[in-house]
Formats: C-alpha cells, sequence, structure tokens
C-alpha cells in the first residue's frame, strides 16, 4: 500500500507543469548529447578517442539513442501527455545501454563516457520513487560491470577496468541516494508551503465570512479611492443591494475621507443617503500594509446607536437616582431632626453646639452630593485634542505642587519622551486631580507621607498611551475591586463616593478607558488609556 501511495504521489508530481518542463529540459540534453557526439564521430574530430574500439557499435548506437531523445522529446509537447514511472524506467533503462555501449566502443571506462551514468542515475533519484531509482543505479552498476569484463578478457588479463567500473557502480549508487533525498526534502518542503497555502487561504475565507456577517457596514479604499472591500453591511446601510457592486463612494463620504484626511477631524460624522431616512455615523481608520496606507471606513446605524446610549443612560440614570435618594435620605433626616430640637431650645447650651455641628457636617455632605450630580447632569461636550502626553504631565504636576499638595512627594516616570493622545485636557485634568487625591489621601493614611508615582507610556496590549497613578496606600482588597466605579462606593466618611463613577463616565465618553491594575506589590494603580492620535475614529 505504501509503494502505491508513493506511486500515486510521484504520478501526481509528473503531472505537474513545472515537473513536465524538468522532463524536457533534460530530453533537451540528451537529444544534444546524441547529436554532438554523432557530429564528432563522423567529423573526424577526435578520431581516436570516439568508437575506437568498435567504430559501427559506436554509430549505430549513437544514431539510435539519439532518435530516441528527439522522439521523447517531442512525446513531451503533446498535450496532456504525461510519463508515467514505468515508462520513465524504460526510457533510463535504453539510455544506461546506450551510453555502456558508447564507452565500450570508445575504449571503456578510459573514454570518461562511462561517468554520463551518473547523470542519469542522478536524473531517476529526482523523478523516480526510491525502490526504482535503486533498482536503475544496480541496472547501471551491472551494465557497467560487464563493460568492464568484456574490456578486461580483451585487454588479456588487465584489472585496472574492472576497479574502475566498480567504483563508478559505487558512485552510481551514492548518487542515487543522494538526489532522491534531496528530492524528498524538497517534495516536503513544496507540501509544506502548500499546506501553509491552503491555511492561509482558510483564514482569508474565514476573516471574509466575518466581515461578511458583521452588523457594522466596512468598506476598505486605498489611496486612490478604488474600492477593495464592501460587505454586505454596508450596502444595506447605503440602502443599495449587494447584486449592484459599488462603483466608487458616494460623494458626500468621500468628501467626510478628504477632511479626515487632510485635518484629522477626530469626530464621527453623519451620512444621510438620497432617499432614505437613515442616518449613519462614519468613521475612518488608517490601514497600513508595507508602504502603502489603505483606508477603513466604518458605517454604522446612528439611531441604533443613540437607542442603545439612551437605554444605557436610562439604566444609569435609575441606579443613580435610586441610590441619590438613599443617601440624601440620613442626611436630610438629621438635619430636620437636629434643627427641630435647636430650635425648641430656649438657648443654646453645649448640647445644642452638638447638634449644630451635625446640621453643618451633613449639610456639607449633601451639598457635595448635589454638585457632583448637578456635574454629572452639566457635563459639557467633549473637545477632544491631540497633546504630549509627558509635557501636560509635567505641567499638571507642578500645578499640583503650588496649591494644597505644596509637600506632597510626587515621583514621575516617563517610559517614552514623545508620547501623544488625544483628550479632552479640561477633562482629563478633572480625572487625574480626583485620583490623585485619593492617592495622597490613602498614602498619608498608610505611611505619614502623601506620596505618588505618576507614569506615562504605552499599553502593550492595545499599544494605546497610558496614564499611571501609584500610591503607597493599602491598596483596595480584591473582593471590592469590581465596585471601585460603583456610584456612592466609598469609605471615607466626609466623601461623596461619586469621584471615581465621575472619573469613568468622562474616560467613556472621551473615548478613554480607566482601569484599575494593582501592583504586584498590592499598591493601587489606576491607569488612563487615552485614544491614539493615529487611531481616533472621526
Amino acid at each position: 500500500m505504501t509503494a502505491t501511495v508513493q506511486k500515486s504521489t510521484q504520478d501526481e508530481l509528473l503531472g505537474h507543469q513545472s515537473t513536465l518542463s524538468l522532463l524536457r529540459v533534460y530530453s533537451y540534453y540528451r537529444a544534444l548529447l546524441g547529436s554532438l557526439l554523432l557530429f564528432i564521430f563522423h567529423g573526424g574530430l577526435t578520431p581516436k578517442l570516439l568508437g575506437n574500439n568498435s567504430p559501427e557499435i559506436f554509430s549505430y548506437t549513437c544514431i539510435v539513442y539519439t532518435a530516441i531523445s528527439i522522439w521523447t522529446l517531442l512525446s513531451l509537447w503533446r498535450k496532456n501527455f504525461s510519463p508515467t514511472q514505468n515508462q520513465l524506467l524504460a526510457q533510463l533503462c535504453i539510455e544506461v545501454i546506450a551510453i555502456t555501449l558508447l564507452a565500450y566502443s570508445s575504449g571503456g571506462n578510459a573514454s570518461g563516457l562511462g561517468y554520463l551514468l551518473i547523470i542519469t542515475v542522478a536524473y531517476s533519484g529526482i523523478f523516480l520513487n526510491q525502490q526504482l531509482s535503486l533498482l536503475l543505479a544496480s541496472f547501471a552498476s551491472l551494465a557497467s560491470i560487464s563493460s568492464g569484463v568484456l574490456e578486461a578478457i580483451h585487454s588479456k588479463g588487465s584489472d585496472n577496468s574492472l576497479f574502475a567500473a566498480g567504483a563508478l557502480g559505487f558512485l552510481l549508487f551514492i548518487t542515487a541516494l543522494l538526489f532522491r533525498y534531496i528530492t524528498k526534502r524538497l517534495q516536503s518542503s513544496q507540501a509544506e508551503a502548500r499546506s501553509q497555502a491552503a491555511y492561509a487561504q482558510h483564514l482569508q475565507s474565514l476573516a471574509q465570512q466575518v466581515v461578511e456577517r458583521m452588523n457594522t457596514g466596512i468598506i476598505a479604499v486605498n489611496r486612490d479611492r478604488s474600492l477593495l472591500l464592501v460587505n454586505n453591511a454596508a450596502y444595506r446601510l447605503l440602502s443599495r443591494p449587494a447584486s449592484q457592486p459599488l462603483a466608487a463612494l458616494p460623494n458626500d463620504i468621500a468628501a467626510m475621507l478628504d477632511r479626515w484626511e487632510t485635518h484629522g477631524a477626530s469626530r464621527q460624522q453623519i451620512y444621510k443617503p438620497e432617499g432614505s431616512s437613515k442616518e449613519i455615523r462614519v468613521s475612518f481608520a488608517a490601514l497600513k500594509i508595507d508602504q502603502q496606507s489603505d483606508t477603513l471606513i466604518f458605517l454604522e446605524d446612528n439611531r441604533q446607536l443613540i437607542q442603545q446610549a439612551q437605554q444605557l443612560k436610562l439604566a444609569s440614570l435609575g441606579r443613580l437616582t435610586a441610590s441619590i435618594a438613599h443617601e440624601v435620605r440620613n442626611p436630610l433626616g438629621a438635619i430636620s431632626h437636629a434643627g427641630q430640637l435647636l430650635a425648641e431650645a430656649p438657648q443654646l447650651d453645649p448640647e445644642d453646639k452638638k447638634l449644630t455641628e451635625i446640621i453643618a457636617r451633613h449639610s456639607e455632605r449633601v451639598n457635595n452630593i448635589i454638585e457632583n450630580v448637578l456635574q454629572l447632569s452639566r457635563r459639557q461636550q467633549v473637545k477632544a485634542q491631540t497633546f504630549e502626553i509627558p509635557q501636560w504631565v509635567d505641567g499638571y504636576i507642578e500645578e499640583l505642587k503650588s496649591g494644597p499638595h505644596a509637600s506632597a512627594k510626587i515621583s514621575v516616570e516617563h517610559m517614552e519622551p514623545q508620547l501623544k493622545g488625544t483628550m479632552d485636557t479640561s477633562q482629563l485634568h478633572q480625572v487625574i486631580t480626583n485620583i490623585c487625591d485619593n492617592g495622597l489621601r490613602y498614602s498619608a493614611q498608610q505611611t505619614g507621607i502623601a506620596q505618588i508615582l505618576i507614569r506615562t507610556g504605552t499599553d502593550e496590549r492595545f499599544g494605546l498611551p497610558f496614564i499611571e497613578i501609584i500610591d503607597e496606600g493599602p491598596g483596595v482588597p480584591s473582593e471590592l475591586a469590581g465596585q471601585l466605579f460603583e456610584p456612592f462606593n466609598t469609605d471615607n466618611p466626609k466623601g461623596t463616593g461619586l469621584g471615581l463613577y465621575l472619573s469613568k463616565e468622562l474616560c467613556d465618553a472621551n473615548e478613554a478607558s480607566l482601569e484599575y491594575k494593582p501592583t504586584d506589590s498590592g499598591k493601587s494603580c489606576f491607569r488612563i488609556c487615552l485614544t491614539h492620535e493615529q487611531r481616533v475614529l472621526s
């Protein structure tokens, strides 16, 4: 069964166009060799070299060998002709006989023609399987030794020809094994290359199916505005049937792309197709392949996005309202009760003074809650801008030290001196101030020294610029880490629990992210991942 598989594999290889080309090249070599020997012999150029023992045998053998070589060459040029292993073996056996007769008629191995068998055996190692290749090498060795025996008899006992014939036979076996090994390695490499090509084709097909099934419309264009890819979702959003291919970008989208490339606009734009009530949110991203820069255009149904955002907003407002009602109820009850007691007292005594302290304390807390809630409701529109992160952080630290944290120990570490990010800097200032205030407070409580480390760099996972704030506080227990950004989650009796919640909301509005990443030593670390200037979807 193994031999059958090998034969099938070889026959498949022989049917390949590149293999047929190699067969034709070898047939050209044989036809040229026979013609050259005929020309040299009949032209009398070397009368004592070729056919000196038997001119008749040399002449007839050379004529037959040349004729067979030319006939084989013509056969290989016939359409759909592909020789089998047995046909090739028969041709090579005829060639071995012909070369042996040519060498014998020219004086044996001393003529040097016998070494042409090395080329024949090497050829068999390329196109025949190992068994047939070794069989041909054995046949060629026997033919060479037989020629040597006849030459020894003819030369009356000289054994030089026998030794040369034996050495040639050994060399033929080595040649067959060597070329067969090289051929196997080449076939293995070709099989691996075909397998990798098939796998790459599979991945390409898989990626194509994924793109086609996406709800987001995707259009890929090159620098010449030629369309490279348009998925089904894009046709659906543009109100065009997929059976009618899109010849070019709609004029409005092309104009948006021009503005994005020229001005680097950072906001997403709205496109309304003609004859449709849809509102499509259009965004762009650069796709660099080698030295070329293509562009991906993302199309999304703006109404669905607004609806989803509204649902999320309503859910958040519901939770926020319930939390506010719960948190405000207790301070207001305490204020009301203390006010009533104070009003009933004829004069302000020490006990009444405590009540006034209660009123002041809870009034401040309620005021802080109300201010934070109003800040959430009055959130201004994002005005994102691209800026140098290290320079901005250095300026912020100078501002921080000139304020209430003048005695604080604030360290900075810039992993990349030149690092750009995109965000509304006023809102970033608000986020970092809130995190730094918390970090300095917890560090002072834990170590007696208000100290933090601010680090900037690029996130290894997504390649986005980040700002980290690391404090020396006790850290956050793992079971509470998931609740850090919930509203009214605080362990500070003077706090409102809205600081981190507000910071997270501001980051989300800027297409940034805020996450808690404790260090290996358990210290608290808050990382803000900004949007890279080249990754902003406009």
